[in-house]
């Protein structure tokens, strides 16, 4: 059984590249694999060390990258998770010298593969993955958009989708009132406003829709702005009249709270404001649950719910959401059919599954490196 090294933001922090790290670790040592993680840290995070954690990288320590690899080369496979703003440096730029510094295979994960980057996030991303013995997109889009927006070898790129807890066997809390959800960390961007905006279109359902919004403001958001978005939400809901219909969770659930909440809906609805978004773990969650999901147009949403589980509206358009999530919750066999469509895709998006394939390429990087020392030494 060969270790694992993982460098990533990480729980306690609160974020979807934290979530996804912290799963994906979990699995990949579940049977007793060593393992190891190296948790990015920034201003105003908890610094309390989890477990698992075997070294903290602050972003305020100069060069402190050297040994974050110096750490990571203790173990035989690396998994790193990229995103622009996650590391230190200008676009993250710090990683790059870390990924150089292993003495050992590394699968960078890209979170976010940007359709028009400016030319340092290019020329970054290029670096990584040249840097990186494979990299792994989440989506067919991102690994499409990366073949053809950047300079990369293909057979580096490898596509495995975002993993999903298995909420399928969570017994479903259904409601008297038709109930729709959107959760994660809240921002500007996450649309919200446009769904309480549908929602007032369908008050002459009887009986008359409530709506969820769980998560708390995410922590970046806060140190920039405050609550000055949740706050926005909820002056919305009050002009619209619609307040009484809308509960705001501000927690963090957990994984079993979580299943609850999702299985107790009829719609999840990710109205999302961004055009870019090749990635989302709400989406592969709600899905791999069996709910009927009403999203906007971005490119995750658009590849997985075409002809799927799901419907997809043009972007800041509350008619065209509010007709959809109409459709489901009036049309006879509609939100069912739509569920079906979810089995042949669940099992393979299930955490199991998913590490399945990061260790499988973790094999095949491991058993490749003999021959490129061998070859380098010559």
């Amino acid at each position: 059984m060969h270790s694992y090294g993982f460098l990533s933001t990480h729980p306690p922090t609160r974020c979807g590249l934290a979530t996804f790290n912290c799963a994906l670790a979990a699995q990949l040592t579940a049977d007793g694999t060593r393992g190891g993680i190296v948790r990015v840290t920034d201003r105003g995070d908890d610094l309390r060390a989890g477990p698992g954690v075997v070294h903290t990288w602050s972003t305020r320590t100069q060069a402190g990258w050297r040994d974050a690899a110096t750490a990571l080369n203790a173990f035989d496979v690396v998994v790193v998770q990229h995103e622009y703003g996650i590391y230190p440096g200008a676009d993250g730029e710090d990683v790059l010298p870390l990924l150089r510094r292993l003495t050992v295979p590394s699968i960078v994960v890209l979170h976010t593969v940007l359709r028009r980057p400016s030319a340092r996030q290019k020329s970054l991303l290029e670096q990584i993955v040249t840097a990186a013995g494979a990299v792994v997109t989440m989506t067919d889009t991102a690994r499409d958009r990366l073949l053809v927006g950047y300079t990369v070898r293909p057979d580096k790129v490898t596509v495995i989708p975002h993993g999903a807890a298995d909420h399928v066997r969570v017994p479903a809390d259904r409601r008297t009132r038709p109930h729709l959800l959107t959760w994660g960390l809240l921002g500007p961007g996450k649309g919200v406003e446009w769904s309480l905006r549908a929602l007032a279109r369908l008050q002459d359902l009887e009986p008359t829709p409530t709506y969820t919004v769980a998560g708390r403001t995410h922590p970046k958001v806060v140190e920039h702005q405050g609550e000055a978005y949740r706050a926005g939400l909820h002056r919305l809901g009050a002009q619209l009249g619609i307040a009484h219909a809308v509960d705001y969770q501000d927690v963090y659930h957990d994984q079993a709270g979580l299943g609850r909440l999702i299985r107790s809906a009829d719609v999840v609805v990710l109205p999302y404001d961004s055009r870019e978004q090749v990635t989302s773990g709400v989406l592969i969650e709600a899905v791999a649950a069996g709910v009927p999901v009403v999203a906007t147009a971005f490119p995750h949403a658009v590849e997985l719910l075409t002809g799927g589980p799901g419907l997809v509206v043009p972007h800041q358009d509350p008619a065209a959401l509010a007709e959809a999530i109409r459709r489901i919750l009036t049309e006879a066999g509609l939100g069912a059919r739509l569920a079906g469509r979810v089995r042949p895709l669940a099992a393979d998006l299930r955490w199991p599954a998913v590490a399945a394939r990061y260790g499988a390429l973790a094999e095949r990087l491991v058993a490749a490196r003999p021959a490129a020392v061998s070859a380098a030494s010559a």
